[in-house]
């Protein structure tokens, strides 16, 4: 067989594939409430942290950003190539990010994103605008930001959700709960420029602690 299509291959974009399958059942337990969540939540770190975007270039046989789609077990990532695995990594980015549309309806629920991505001192978020034009914004400590549809979502802590909505005409409205509205939710969805930024406001509790990721010694038989 081809050193790349033969048999003890890495298939990268089969295990970004498995990540998303993972994270969907976890995700599944954590609406349902099952106590398997912990243990889901485990395994899927576990499969992310086989990821070349996880490992050093010594480890990963090359520079970690970039997809790979096969390579031989045992000589580190030889096949380059834009896969599946790119796909696979932005939407379980996402749904790290408790980013999801329900009803036509943005929501912010994380469930699987960890305390220790949040930043410790205050910073400053780059980014595009719909323009294309680089702009930043000031990030306090405590908080984490990505862009939505190039809008700029803050997340902060706190004890109840809400969501900060900065319209780019001037002023704000505040929107209990963890859903915008779906007017809101339209303007970001068609890139229309009325909303400028959101700051989110997340529960601590909410948040996964590192501890938990700890993969069992031993999994349940039967």
């Amino acid at each position: 067989m081809f050193g790349f299509e033969g048999l003890g291959s890495i298939y990268w974009h089969m295990v970004a594939k498995l990540l998303l399958a993972v994270q969907e059942s976890c995700l599944a337990a954590a609406r349902e409430g099952s106590p398997a969540f912990p243990e889901l939540l485990a395994a899927y770190y576990d499969v992310r942290a086989g990821l070349g975007f996880t490992k050093p270039p010594a480890v990963y046989g090359a520079f970690p950003a970039d997809p790979y789609s096969h390579t031989p077990r045992d000589r580190g990532a030889q096949q380059p190539g834009m896969t599946g695995q790119v796909k696979e990594e932005i939407l379980t980015r996402f749904g790290e990010l408790g980013v999801m549309v329900e009803g036509g309806c943005l929501r912010f629920a994380p469930r699987l994103l960890r305390r220790g991505e949040f930043r410790t001192e205050p910073g400053e978020f780059r980014y595009l605008d719909l323009g294309g034009a680089e702009r930043s914004r000031a990030l306090p400590a405590g908080s984490l930001a990505f862009t939505c549809c190039q809008v700029p979502v803050c997340y902060v802590l706190g004890d109840t959700p809400s969501l900060l909505v900065e319209k780019t005409g001037g002023g704000t409205e505040t929107v209990p709960g963890d859903t915008l509205p779906r007017e809101a939710s339209a303007a970001i969805f068609a890139r229309s420029g009325a909303i400028s930024g959101l700051t989110v406001t997340v529960r601590r509790g909410d948040l996964v602690d590192g501890d938990a990721l700890r993969w069992p010694k031993e999994l349940p038989r039967g």
